[in-house]
Parts: structure tokens; C-alpha cells; sequence
């Protein structure tokens, strides 16, 4: 993967450990399930009117929009209103990658090099020395929830990769199309017409600006940014390469919420941040082999195969990015 696209996967990192302070500001005001419905529902309206439709199949369109968009959310936005704090949410939610990694290896044949595998094992070892030490202060039902909010997130890795999308952010926008509805069932269902009422009477009132504000941060940054180039990423390379940077996420993640919430990131804590990164790196930053020159694609070969990704070369019969060798 070019530095230029590590770079990208670092910064979405960035936005999206500090996408869990401003969550839990929304959640001081709305309640979880609305939220969520709230939070794609602004973003599937305009997009309704004025994208173009992405291009893909419809049944990798609504994995990915039920996957990462429905059952991520559910989770996560219940585990957080019942208990779980900002930073331990950043940190467990990145289960995410080995989810995907595993999901990625069995569903779609991708093959995992042994720095591969080992770059998992060590950034899971400090999210596993994190979450030893957070674990002591949170509760089992935020944990678990939490968790299953993360196969969520493993799901629609795998369906936005497969959807192979010539225009990654039309296929973000086009996925919150799939969750305001069937949340907003779950929210009058569980929630009551009563609580969505009183949340959207109150909303303009000064109380509510930072919930508001979290929710624009949400939606903008955390949803359009954000996956947008995590989508774009995940389309031109393995799955394997691209989730492990989601670990990063939990570093900023307790960052943010011990500078925004007072939520004190302990030595531990901290040295197991630095495991995490070790581990990212460990996986995904190999060096490419070169290819012997008997056997590298020519011109029009259609894709050029290197370390077991592929990269377009032109002219291309279809688009070839992220197929891996036997997959």
C-alpha cells in the first residue's frame, strides 16, 4: 500500500477515535436508537435527491448499509448509553479487525503473510493489555454490546469490499439510505414516540448545542469523511492490509475523551496504545518483493500483481483493485 494511502488510513483513525466524545455528547440529549436513525437520516435524504446511484449490486449496497451502518450503531450507541465510557468504547470496538481479518480470509480467500498475522496478534495483544485494565471499571453488558457492535462493523468491511465501487463515496452516501427506517422502527418500539418527542421539542435550545455539534461531526466527518475514505481504501486493497489500521482508532479515541471528558489514560493504558501501533505497523507496512523479471505482467496484462495485491495498470478490462493472488 503507497504511503499516501497509509497516511489516509492513519487520518481516518484520527477522526474516527474522536468520533466517540462526540457521540456521547449526542447521547446527553437523544436517546441511542433514534440517534442513529437521526444520524443516517440526515445524510440519506439529500442523498436521495442528488447522488448518482454507486454502480454496485444492491445486495453488497445493503450488507454494507446493515452491516456498518444498522448493526455497528445499534450496538455501539446502546453499549454507550448503558455505561461504557468514550475511550473503552474506542478501544473495544476495534475488534473489528480481526473480525474482518478473519471474515476476509474465509469469504473471499485473501491470504494472510506471517507478518501479517503476527502484526494482528501484537496489536491485539495491547488492546487485550488496555482492555485488562479498563475492564476493571466497566461493566459486562456495555463490553458485550459493544463487541457485537464490531462483527457489525467486520460485515460491512467485507460487503464494501466486495461492492468494488468506481465512486467510494457515492456508495457511503447511498448505505445510510439503508438504516433510518428499520432504526426508527427499533427506536418507537423500544424507546416510545414519547422520548423521540421530547428530544426533537428541545433541540434548539442551548442545552442541545452539543449534541447537535456532535451529531454534524458525526455526520460530516465520521460518516462522509471518514468512511468514505475508508471505503475508497478498503476497494484497492486486501482487507487484511487496510483493518488493522482501525486499531489506531483507540488511541485517539482516549486522547480525545481525556482531553474533552476527563477520561485519564493510565501508564498502562498508554503502553499498551504503543503496543497497538507496534502491531499496525508490524502488519502492514512490509516491504514489497519484486517480482522476478520473467514473471512480471506486461503492459497489457490488464493488472500488475505485487506482495499479493493487485494495482490497475491501463488499459484494464474491469476494475482490479484489491484482488489478491487465489482470491
Amino acid at each position: 500500500m503507497p504511503v499516501r494511502h497509509r497516511l489516509l488510513a492513519v487520518a481516518v483513525a484520527v477522526m474516527w477515535g474522536a468520533n466517540f466524545t462526540a457521540i456521547h455528547a449526542s447521547l446527553e440529549h437523544f436517546p441511542p436508537f433514534f440517534l442513529v436513525a437521526l444520524r443516517f437520516a440526515v445524510i440519506a435524504l439529500p442523498t436521495l435527491l442528488l447522488v448518482p446511484w454507486p454502480g454496485v449490486r444492491v445486495r453488497w449496497l445493503v450488507g454494507y448499509g446493515l452491516g456498518f451502518g444498522t448493526v455497528q450503531f445499534l450496538f455501539l450507541y446502546w453499549g454507550m448509553a448503558v455505561g461504557m465510557p468514550a475511550g473503552l468504547a474506542s478501544l473495544v470496538l476495534q475488534a473489528s479487525a480481526p473480525f474482518t481479518v478473519v471474515l476476509g480470509a474465509t469469504l473471499l480467500r485473501e491470504r494472510l503473510s506471517g507478518r501479517q498475522v503476527l502484526g494482528i496478534l501484537v496489536a491485539m495483544g495491547g488492546l487485550a493489555v488496555v482492555g485488562w485494565y479498563r475492564a476493571e471499571v466497566a461493566q459486562v453488558l456495555p463490553f458485550l454490546l459493544t463487541l457485537a457492535g464490531a462483527l457489525g462493523w467486520a460485515v460491512g468491511n467485507i460487503c464494501s469490499r466486495q461492492a468494488q465501487p468506481r465512486n467510494p463515496l457515492h456508495l457511503t452516501l447511498w448505505m445510510s439510505v439503508v438504516p433510518p427506517l428499520p432504526m426508527l422502527v427499533v427506536s418507537l418500539a423500544v424507546e416510545g414516540p414519547g422520548a423521540i418527542g421530547r428530544s426533537l421539542a428541545t433541540a434548539l435550545t442551548p442545552a442541545a448545542v452539543p449534541a447537535l455539534l456532535g451529531l454534524a461531526y458525526t455526520v460530516l466527518v465520521g460518516t462522509v469523511l471518514g468512511s468514505g475514505i475508508w471505503v475508497w481504501l478498503m476497494s484497492r486493497h486486501p482487507a487484511a492490509v487496510v483493518a488493522p489500521y482501525s486499531l489506531l482508532v483507540p488511541v485517539a479515541g482516549m486522547a480525545v475523551a481525556w482531553l474533552a471528558l476527563g477520561e485519564r489514560v493510565a501508564p498502562t493504558e498508554a503502553l499498551g496504545g504503543l503496543v497497538v501501533i507496534t502491531g499496525v505497523l508490524l502488519g502492514s507496512l512490509g516491504r514489497r518483493r519484486p517480482l522476478p523479471v520473467s514473471s512480471r505482467p506486461t503492459e497489457s496484462a490488464g493488472a500488475a500483481e505485487l506482495g499479493g495485491q493487485a494495482g490497475p495498470v491501463e488499459p484494464a478490462p474491469e476494475p482490479a483493485a484489491g484482488t489478491t493472488k487465489g482470491g
